[in-house]
């Protein structure tokens, strides 16, 4: 009998779907007919899992069905009560549906997560799941699902790397962090690489309260505990002791400071009624055909504004074998490593995400996010940098047995 009534409802239930078909009605949400059909299949498979633990082990210590208790569940059908089996014993631990588990994740909470490395915040995701599936869900439930993702952010952190990064870009983006009842600043430390094959990758993020070059030396050292042993260009902005910080760590790295970095900071010290025509002249300097030509153009340059700007000359030539590093390359790898573009670029890509949050309300909930950006940001970078084959060649021919080009 119970057969029979449960192929009748089965029966009306397909019956009922092909009418919500046929008139263009949703089959999810409040009325939708896959709430019952989900609700039926969880219940027979919870019904399953419970009859496979009260197997003879369970029986002999006198452990046996004990009735049934219910939870709501929100799925992508609407909210539905399910029936959920108990034991005597209280042992019954199942996997379809977990114990305080309120939130199917196998279809909603991907799509929490999705929206949240979009840069939804909370209350835009409760509204557009609300207005989706017709289901509620609280920003505490939204927290706990989005931190699932914890455990595969430090698993990543942690990764190992290859041996060898033919490019590598470093550079920090800050945000603000709530600590203790005060809102403070957080710098996280990006590093940004090119394999050998051509195929970039964030290798490393960390997160720290400021810039400085002691934090990137730590950086470097976890780079290379996680099996990077050899860098061959590294491109860093202007910060004090950097260069020296790489050096410690990867000693074969050559070190290209970026020049648009320099550029920006002469510019801080030069009368706005004069940057104009002083950027006419720089610009003899950084875009000369070889490093002889710069040379001859900065000593120009500091003819023509040394005596008006001694600080901004003396920059210029205190930091000149750190920019000019790019000119024993042609152009293709000039492009590459003469700025941080790349990375400050990848940077521009994040702030789309992150910039509706104003102060994150701790270190998990922006390396997080950040995370989960990188994640669709990436998606993209399956291809070898733009003529790479070429760029291959005269790395390995600059750099010998480091660069190895498989033929």
């Amino acid at each position: 009998m119970e057969t029979q009534k449960n192929n009748e409802e089965y029966k009306a239930m397909q019956a009922k779907a092909l009418e919500q078909l046929r008139s263009g009605q949703s089959l999810t949400g409040k009325d939708g007919v896959f709430g019952p059909l989900l609700k039926e299949f969880i219940e027979t498979a919870l019904a399953a899992e419970m009859s496979g633990h009260l197997d003879e082990s369970q029986r002999s210590q006198g452990n046996k069905r004990n009735g049934k208790g219910n939870k709501t569940l929100k799925t992508l059908a609407g909210e539905i009560l399910i029936n959920t089996p108990q034991d005597r014993h209280s042992t019954f631990s199942p996997e379809i549906v977990k114990k305080r588990e309120t939130v199917l994740a196998d279809n909603l909470a991907p799509k929490i997560i999705g929206l949240y490395g979009l840069g939804m915040s909370f209350r835009d995701i409760s509204s557009h799941i609300e207005e989706m599936y017709d289901v509620s869900i609280s920003h505490a439930t939204l927290s706990e699902i989005t931190d699932r993702i914890i455990p595969k952010v430090k698993e990543w952190q942690c990764r190992p790397l290859e041996e060898l990064y033919t490019i590598v870009w470093l550079d920090a983006m800050h945000y603000k962090v709530k600590d203790g009842g005060r809102t403070v600043s957080r710098a996280v430390y990006n590093v940004l690489g090119v394999n050998k094959d051509g195929r970039k990758e964030l290798i490393g993020m960390y997160i720290s309260e400021s810039e400085g070059a002691n934090f990137w030396l730590g950086v470097l050292t976890d780079l290379k505990s996680r099996g990077l042993n050899d860098i061959l260009i590294a491109c860093i902005d202007n910060l004090n002791g950097f260069s020296e910080a790489i050096a410690t760590v990867f000693p074969q790295a050559e070190v290209q400071s970026c020049i648009v970095h320099q550029i920006r900071n002469s510019l801080k010290y030069v009368a706005s009624k004069d940057q104009k025509v002083f950027m006419k002249d720089l610009k003899c300097v950084y875009q000369a055909t070889n490093k002889l030509q710069a040379e001859q153009e900065l000593l120009k340059l500091d003819e023509s504004w040394g005596k008006k700007y001694p600080i901004v000359l003396r920059s210029w030539h205190n930091n000149w074998e750190k920019l000019t590093v790019y000119f024993s390359y042609d152009e293709q790898i000039r492009r590459l490593i003469y700025t941080t573009n790349a990375v400050e670029g990848f940077h521009r890509q994040v702030r789309k995400v992150t910039k509706t949050k104003g102060a994150f309300p701790n270190d998990i909930a922006l390396l997080k996010l950040i995370y989960l950006a990188t994640e669709n940001i990436s998606k993209k970078w399956t291809q070898p940098l733009q003529n790479w084959a070429i760029t291959a060649q005269q790395l390995a021919i600059r750099f010998g047995d480091r660069m190895q080009v498989d033929l």
